[in-house]
């Protein structure tokens, strides 16, 4: 049996760098503390003893880069190739290949690895080894694997210059990049940390972006969150309550009122990073983004991957997911509604429940309360439906909407989705109380507390406040850039403009962030109905909500006059003042409005322009369209269309996002296109539309839901909080068990 140690002893500090450092710490914030410790660390107790394991395809550049981050690390190097196979069968691993075949191949190579060990080394396997389960499993008992992450692209360029046209399990008449995309699944299901790595990238380069890696998934203890209305002096002193991601999914809102943000910032992609993944599919591209927005503590990358790989599936009706489509001009749609209940809400709602089953406790029942002007609601009834059942036993979700604010589909689609662990109650107010209300419940500690002891039933939150609802926002932002680029529509690096329709701020945040992570996004055109409260900010810098009612129109998912999630954006831009944000939103709730300093508008207006769309001007652009093009907006997406026509350049592409299927909001499309018979059956006004062939057709999912029966049948509540935390005590009865 082979067995290595880390022969290399760890250095010793002097006694006089030790006195440097520590005068050096006393002058440092604890962050810089724990940087300038871990500057020192790192190259020695970086994983103890603890192997570093480089995986990848044949053509990676495991050796070389193993070698490097050896050298660095002083620590032993072990190649598989040259180091074990070659020695334990006296022959080359070609030569064993042409002896034994591909089948037995595999397994000889197998059973040399599970006679293998080694402490505290860095291992380059081969290209093939993680197509045996019981070596890497037992590779894996003592080390970190860091997958190699090269576009087959360059792999096949790499391997055709080193003159190597076969590769261990490729078959006759299977070519040699059929075989490397087969390998993928192998390689994905072993890893634990992923390194992307472009075209062009030196073998030093990778293997920084290795050690930085391995940091990363060290230090979990790093990537915490706070309250965007937390002061600095305060977080220093509350070090020992720090919030981590599994927290921040849990409880939703901070117990200060205020909103989780990453306490370091989103992860910044290198441009050759987005490049490399312009060639991949959607999951793909969801599955490296997310990898760097969740610490593998949280949710280990094998964990998460069959999370999106679940969320992202039959469930959506175009295999593409979030597909781009031209409409006319420089004007691009990003089909945001081919989810099961056709908004943009699935895409965070379809896999926010499978997180947060993961990493709620298992001692405790938890009851998901969601607010919505429309759309929220059934995805979240949808996405809550579609737990394991073991989970759908100890999670259930109440769906909170104003009971005359919503479309008659969206009601019924909301009704329709109802399911064992999942309710909708009517309210007869306003989307802003229901969201008011919610956030109320969250910080009446004495109501909550209640619970807990009374049933063992956590509360949590759903809603765009919580922060696992804007990341899979982010992705679809980020890939609908990468289609563009896919399509040779722009090269990489070329701006586009976003024009979002916007209520809630939270679809417009996640392109915001997706800009800040490395995406050319030039400017965020944020796109009002006639409830036109943040077009009104975003140009004077005055939020006013003085003498303004909601106004009700045919885009009720942004009828909302308090966009919550605007609060992230202010406390980014205020270089996280928290207690300038605490200021803004006290004043807010008892004033009705505050202005932005000077500097912080400009700021502001660097990264978003505004303007508003009327009601007849909606409809007036749904039939343009139509008649020009045969496409069909949404009514949302018309208001975005509308405003964007008003505000592009028109010298760069511009990506409106089409948040909802027209389907949706059968009634006013059909005054849109002036049909005269109007049908009050929400089930008979979509076969209506149906019988013109519209492009996109129908959504099936939609059809399906309302064929339901019962779908009149949910309960409805006034306008008082009393009333709504009756219901909520109500349903925890009858779903969960009492605690006694």
């Amino acid at each position: 049996m082979f067995h290595i140690v880390q022969y290399q002893p760890l250095r010793l500090i002097t006694q006089n760098s030790l006195s440097s450092m520590c005068f050096k710490l006393m002058l440092s914030r604890p962050v810089a503390f724990a940087q300038l410790w871990k500057s020192w660390f790192s190259s020695h107790s970086l994983v103890g003893n603890k192997n570093i394991i480089l995986m990848g395809p044949p053509g990676a550049g495991k050796t070389t880069v193993g070698r490097i981050v050896g050298q660095k690390l002083d620590r032993p190097v072990v190649d598989i190739d040259d180091d074990v196979l070659e020695t334990t069968w006296n022959m080359s691993v070609s030569e064993k290949l042409q002896d034994v075949g591909n089948e037995q191949f595999l397994e000889e190579e197998g059973k040399a690895l599970l006679k293998f060990s080694a402490s505290g080394s860095v291992i380059s396997l081969t290209g093939s080894n993680p197509m045996h389960s019981a070596g890497m499993q037992h590779m894996k008992k003592n080390g970190i694997v860091v997958y190699l992450d090269v576009p087959t692209t360059v792999i096949m360029s790499r391997l055709t210059s080193m003159k190597v046209d076969r590769i261990v399990g490729q078959s006759p008449g299977i070519s040699l990049k059929d075989i490397l995309q087969f390998r993928k699944q192998f390689y994905k299901r072993w890893y634990d940390i992923r390194v992307i790595c472009g075209g062009d990238i030196a073998a030093e380069a990778v293997a920084e972006k290795v050690l930085d890696a391995v940091k990363r998934y060290q230090n979990s203890e790093l990537e915490t969150f706070i309250s965007t209305r937390s002061s600095r002096s305060g977080r220093s002193m509350e070090k020992d309550s720090c919030k981590y991601f599994s927290d921040v999914v849990t409880e939703g809102l901070a117990p200060d009122g205020g909103l989780f943000v990453p306490e370091r910032g989103l992860p910044k992609f290198t441009a050759g990073e987005w490049q490399s993944l312009i060639e991949a599919t959607y999951i793909e591209r969801a599955q490296v983004i997310l990898e760097r927005c969740i610490h593998p503590a949280d949710i280990p990358a094998s964990k998460l991957a069959e999370i999106i790989g679940t969320a992202y599936g039959e469930n959506f009706t175009c295999s593409k997911i979030a597909p781009v489509r031209h409409l006319a001009g420089n004007q691009f749609l990003l089909e945001l509604f081919h989810g099961p209940t056709a908004s943009f809400k699935d895409f965070a709602l379809q896999i926010v429940p499978h997180i947060f089953a993961y990493c709620i406790p298992r001692s405790c029942n938890y009851l998901v309360l969601v607010a919505t002007s429309g759309d929220t609601g059934s995805a979240v009834l949808d996405g809550f439906s579609r737990l394991h059942d073991t989970d759908k036993q100890r999670i259930a979700v109440m769906n909170f909407f104003p009971e005359d604010g919503v479309s008659p589909i969206q009601k019924s689609q909301m009704i329709g989705c109802q399911k064992e662990n999942a309710w909708s109650v009517g309210v007869r107010s306003d989307f802003d109380f229901c969201q008011t209300a919610i956030k109320q419940i969250f910080t009446n500690s004495d109501y909550t507390g209640f619970l807990t002891v009374e049933y063992g039933t956590a509360l949590a939150a759903a809603n765009s406040i919580n922060w696992a609802r804007l990341l899979p926002q982010i992705v679809y932002h980020a890939s609908a850039y990468l289609d563009l680029v896919h399509q040779d529509i722009i090269p990489f690096g070329s701006p586009v403009d976003v024009c979002i329709p916007t209520g809630n701020f939270g679809n417009i945040l996640a392109a915001l962030y997706a800009k800040m992570m490395g995406i050319p996004i030039r400017k965020c055109i944020c796109a009002s109905n006639e409830n036109k409260v943040l077009t009104d900010f975003i140009r004077t810098g005055v939020y006013d909500l003085r003498g303004r009612k909601l106004i009700p129109t045919s885009s009720p998912a942004v009828d909302i006059l308090k966009s919550s999630n605007l609060e992230r954006y202010l406390h980014l831009i205020a270089n996280e003042d928290g207690q300038l944000v605490t200021q803004l939103y006290t004043q807010l709730e008892n004033q009705g409005h505050f202005q932005l300093r000077k500097d912080l508008l400009e700021k502001l207006q660097q990264d978003l322009v505004a303007g508003w769309c009327s009601e007849e001007d909606c409809l007036a652009a749904i039939h343009s369209v139509y008649s020009t093009t045969g496409y069909i907006l949404d009514t949302h997406t018309a208001v975005a269309k509308v405003v964007a026509d008003r505000l592009q350049d028109r010298t760069c592409p511009i990506i409106i996002s089409s948040t909802a299927h027209y389907s949706k909001f059968a009634p006013a499309i059909l005054r849109a296109l002036r049909i005269a018979e109007i049908k009050q059956n929400p089930l008979s006004q979509l076969h209506l539309l149906s019988s013109y062939s519209p492009l996109p057709p129908v959504h099936w999912g939609l059809l399906e839901t309302l064929k339901k029966k019962g779908n009149d049948d949910h309960q409805v509540c006034a306008a008082d909080l009393s009333m709504l935390m009756s219901h909520i005590e109500t349903l925890i009865q009858n779903h969960f068990m009492k605690v006694f």
